[in-house]
This record gives C-alpha cells, structure tokens and sequence, in this order.
C-alpha cells in the first residue's frame, strides 16, 4: 500500500510538471546559428566571465562558513542562531559583491556611488530576513508538534510562505513608478496593463523591463534607460511585448506551481538531514538546516534555470507573433551585448533566458516563416 502511495504521488507530480513544462513555442523550430560574430562580444564575455568568478567564489565562502558553523556551533535559541547565521552569511559574501560592483563600475554599466550601492538594498535585506523567520519559525513549530514527519505539512507550509512573499514583494517593496508619458510609444506598445517608468538611472545604465504586481495591480515597468535616446522605439515597443507574454500565459503563477511541486521533497530533505542534530524542531539544528538550505539552492539551480530559460523563449516568441518586427528584436538583442554587457553564448545552467544568439536565431526562425 505504501508503495502504490508513493507510484500514485510521483505520477501526478511527473503529470503536473508535464503540463508546466508545455510552451507555445513550436516543437519543430528549428534555431541556425547567425552568421558572422556579435559585435562587442569579446568585451561582454570578459565582463561576465569576471563577474561570474565573483558569484561562484562568494557563494564557495558562503558554502565554507556554513559548513564550519554547523560542524562547530551548537546554539541554543533558535531564531537569535538565524539572525547570526544570515548576517555571517552576507558578511563573507560582501567583498565578493564589492568586486562586482567595482568591476560594473569599471565596465560602465553602473555609476552608483558606493555607500548608496553599500545601503539601498535595505527592503530586500529585511523582506530575505524576514522570509527567513517565518520559515523557520513554522519548520521548528510543526517539528515539535508533529515529530519527524514534519515535512508532510511543512512543505505545502514553506511553499505557502514562499509564495506569499513572491506576490506580495512588489506591492511591500515596490520602486517609485511614473506612468509612460510617451503618447506614441503608449499607442505602440497596446498594452491591456498599465505601463509605468522606474528610475533605474540611479543604479545602472543597462537597460531592461520587467513585469510586476499580481491581479489588479500588474503592471508593464520600462527601466528609464530604455527612455534616454539610446533605444529605437521598435524594440522598446518589443521588449514590452515580451513582459505581456510573460503576463498573458500566467508565468508567475506557473512558477509558483513548480514550487509547490518542490516543496515536500525539500522539506523532507531539511528534515531527514537534521535528524542528527534533534530534528529542525532543536536549536542545534538551525546551522545545519542552512547549510542543508544552500546546498538545495545549488543544486534546484540547474532546473530551476532550465524551467526559467524555456518560459523567457516563449515570452520571445509571442512577443515576435505581437510585434511582427524580428528586425527589432534581433537588434534589442545585439544591444543587450553593447549596452548591458551581456555575455551572447553563456555557460546554460547560469543562465535564467536563452542566450542572445539562441534569440537572434529565434527571430530568424520567426521571419522564415512568416515569409512563407
């Protein structure tokens, strides 16, 4: 009976993430290689290939510090060894993080002063801490009552949380927005959701945009970058096609199924690798549940990456049947190389979108066929 259990669960998660795994983008496409190289990749693939080093090597000291405090330390209050844990684990990551910010610098794709860099990512840092709290406070509540099965309601608990944190951050954490004030550019765009400017200025001189907010309050956000003169209005107008994409076929939501498809097998993960310490429910255990934590991050990237780059091929290609304008997404997309920096042939398991070649072969794709 046990088994036939465990067969019947597996088979509707492997059903479920069948149906999240479907797009819209045709099975049969077929991606050539563009001719010719990308302009200003050799510089772009220097400045990732630096920036890359920087996050491996802070996530290897993170990975250290963690696993020396958890072989060594055993506290006795749980949420104080939390705080101390999550206020290390940012300590030895910082200069890493200084290394990247100098190197943006450098580079030209960032201006921003160093104390402002130092201290504006104060929302973020408590919103980290406090998703922190409640997930530990709901793991060790549910393993005092509830024993060592704990992970059987901690992880629909933990994805709850999870989940309440993802919506709910852009409407707690939410940038100062001015709407579009660009008649022509609003009428191009026909967007069903209002489009509104952030200051991105401030911070960085890469442009991009993005999608935010949940039922009523979504909406299209153009970082000002894409609005100073350097990008054509068609790929403006593209790139607010891919956010409506991303909008129109419930990206968000079908993240948080995957999360939830996750979110038992990560909780029993916790609890079986707590074990040795008294269980998640015992404050010896907190260093060790960490530990266990970014290790499950390292390991969900690879997937997590993949599931990312498929939905951000789909939003391309819905974006191109909007738009019929491939000529101006292959330019967005060479742009991104230019003015981002942007790395045109990454390494695939860092990469949460296609690589910009991938995208400009997509484009190519789309006008075959279109002209058929």
């Amino acid at each position: 009976m046990r088994i036939a259990g465990i067969a019947t669960i597996t088979a509707v998660l492997l059903a479920a993430a069948s149906l999240l795994w479907q797009t819209e983008v045709p099975d049969n496409l077929v991606l050539r290689q563009a001719p010719g190289g990308i302009s200003g990749a050799e510089r772009a693939e220097e400045y990732a290939d630096g920036l890359r080093l920087l996050w491996l090597g802070g996530i290897a000291a993170q990975l250290v510090l963690a696993a020396a405090l958890a072989w060594r330390w055993r506290p006795r209050r749980a949420f104080a060894a939390l705080l101390v844990l999550l206020a290390a684990l940012w300590l030895v990551r910082l200069p890493f993080r200084a290394g990247a910010h100098a190197r943006r610098r450098e580079y030209g794709t960032s201006d921003q002063a160093w104390l402002d860099w130092l201290f504006s990512p104060w929302a973020e840092t408590i919103g980290t801490v406090a998703v922190a709290l409640a997930g530990l406070g709901v793991g060790i509540l549910l393993a005092r009552r509830l024993g060592r099965r704990w992970w059987l309601a901690g992880g629909p608990a933990l994805a709850a949380i999870g989940a309440a944190a993802i919506l709910l951050q852009p409407l707690v954490f939410a940038p100062r927005l001015e709407p579009l004030r660009d008649p022509a550019l609003l009428a191009a765009i026909d967007s069903d959701l209002p489009v509104e400017v952030k200051r991105a200025h401030d911070r960085t001189n890469r442009i991009n945009a993005e999608i935010a907010g949940v039922g009523p309050t979504r909406r299209v956000i153009l970082w000002d970058t894409l609005l100073d003169g350097r990008v054509p209005s068609g790929e403006v107008v593209y790139i607010a096609a891919h956010e409506l994409a991303h909008a129109s076929e419930r990206h968000l939501w079908k993240g948080l199924a995957w999360l939830g498809l996750a979110a038992v097998p990560l909780a029993w993960a916790i609890a079986r690798a707590t074990e040795p310490r008294g269980g998640l429910g015992s404050p010896a255990a907190v260093p060790l549940a960490v530990l266990v934590v970014l290790l499950l991050e390292l390991a969900l990237l690879l997937p997590g990456n993949a599931i990312s780059r498929r939905y951000e091929a789909e939003a391309d290609w819905l974006a191109l049947e909007r738009t019929r304008d491939p000529a101006a997404a292959e330019s967005l997309f060479r742009r991104f190389v230019t003015a981002n920096l942007a790395d045109p042939r990454p390494p695939a398991w860092l990469s949460t979108h296609p690589s910009l070649a991938e995208r400009i072969a997509m484009a190519r794709a789309w006008a075959e066929r279109a002209d058929r």
